[in-house]
């Protein structure tokens, strides 16, 4: 062997197409690591501080992406109603969690405060290990997820019949009817305003400045329960049945599958996972409103994220909550890089463009999707040819360590 073809070895199977997801992963990174630490003066305390934060938007996010990705990646169950979900979880998370609101003005006899629920402090009954600080947010996260399931169950009855379009449209109008509701019924959760000062766990026993550390560690340790639950459903039979209602509803139902049960099943368990994420997201921020849920953050951002990543693939998913999310906040970083305090090189955002940064953002994301559609629609991280763990086990036994998932997964002997 030359000198040559000893250094070109480790990189004959590379191919341009295989570079891209590594590249375009430590570009964002790069960017967003790099953004604000010249920004703050190189203080590498606000930078672990910023990037806490992202981290923990991106693992919440992330949620959402896993359980779009099981109705529509997997199932091919079209729901564009992710923000009915995303404010049903956020706000019974909230109501389950907050005490009871305060009482009314006693001079006017109108309250301040109006909202249903309030039972965290009944749920501090637990004499020990400060129940207080964690069993709200169980019980929380636990309501969120079955109210969730529990909308998509009715919802999926005259729904899942619908034709993909139809479908749409169908969630889209649920999903603005219930903001619509929670906007206009002040008593239900405070109307516009909200709920204020919602309970994170764990916080009372952490210093407020090193919190942050200790939810980012929560909300990676949910995510990484749901991908392990969505990964292990997905190699089971459940999970085959799942994508075989995807590439073909008519063959599946020839097969003797009840089409409609395992649609709901797909539609459901997704719904109770973005339960999850909401109720997540509003532990995080402490105070949500009903205004903040639009169609643009709260439902085409997770598409955006899912075909992005790359659709019937975990992973991709979660991966295209951090290139997107990144891409978000990369462009509010722009924001900062004025005529008067331009950025290396001399660079800066002309004053016509500043206060119309959010709109780049916003044709940025857009133009993000139309890229990746035309050039890369598989994602990148496109859907691995893999059919079950059985089948993979199988396979590693007859042809040895060397065997890797992808490989021999021809359907098992009789």
């Amino acid at each position: 062997m030359t000198v040559m073809e000893r250094v070109r070895a480790p990189f004959a199977g590379l191919r341009g197409e295989n570079l891209i997801t590594p590249l375009a992963f430590l570009f964002i990174t790069a960017l967003v690591i790099l953004m604000p630490a010249e920004r703050s003066g190189w203080d590498l305390g606000g930078v672990v501080s910023f990037l806490t934060f992202f981290a923990t938007t991106v693992a919440i996010f992330s949620i959402f992406t896993l359980g779009l990705n099981v109705q529509w990646g997997y199932t091919g169950v079209f729901n564009f109603g992710i923000a009915g979900f995303f404010l049903v979880g956020s706000f019974t998370a909230a109501i389950f969690t907050k005490g009871a609101p305060p009482p009314p003005d006693p001079v006017t006899g109108r309250p301040y405060v109006e909202y249903i629920g309030g039972f965290g402090d009944e749920l501090d009954f637990l004499p020990f290990l400060d129940s207080g600080e964690w069993l709200p947010f169980i019980v929380g996260t636990a309501a969120a997820a079955l109210m969730c399931g529990l909308l998509a169950l009715l919802l999926s009855i005259p729904t899942l019949r619908l034709r993909e379009d139809y479908l749409a449209i169908a969630t889209i109008g649920i999903a603005e009817l219930l903001r619509n509701i929670a906007l206009e019924e002040q008593g239900l959760v405070n109307g516009p305003r909200g709920l204020l000062g919602i309970p994170s766990p764990l916080s009372g026993l952490f210093e407020p400045a090193d919190y942050k550390y200790i939810y980012l560690l929560i909300v990676v340790a949910v995510l990484i329960l749901v991908y392990v639950a969505v990964e292990r459903g997905i190699r089971s039979p459940w999970g085959r049945v799942l994508r075989a209602l995807r590439e073909d509803e008519l063959a599946t139902a020839a097969s003797g599958k009840n089409v409609f049960a395992f649609k709901m099943q797909a539609f459901v368990f997704g719904a109770m996972i973005m339960g999850v994420g909401g109720s997540l997201y509003a532990y995080e921020l402490r105070a949500i409103s009903p205004e903040g849920f639009s169609h643009f953050f709260s439902t085409f951002l997770f598409w955006v994220m899912l075909i992005v990543g790359g659709s019937g693939n975990n992973r991709g998913a979660i991966l295209g909550a951090y290139m997107v999310w990144g891409i978000w906040i990369i462009s509010l970083q722009l924001q900062g890089y004025t005529p008067a305090r331009p950025g290396p090189l001399g660079f800066a955002i002309p004053e016509i463009l500043q206060g119309r940064i959010f709109f780049i953002r916003d044709f940025l994301i857009g133009t993000i999707i139309v890229i990746v559609l035309l050039l890369r629609p598989q994602g990148l991280l496109p859907e691995e040819r893999r059919v079950s763990i059985w089948v993979e086990r199988q396979a590693r036994r007859r042809r040895g360590s060397s065997w890797k998932p992808g490989e021999g997964t021809e359907s098992p002997p009789d």
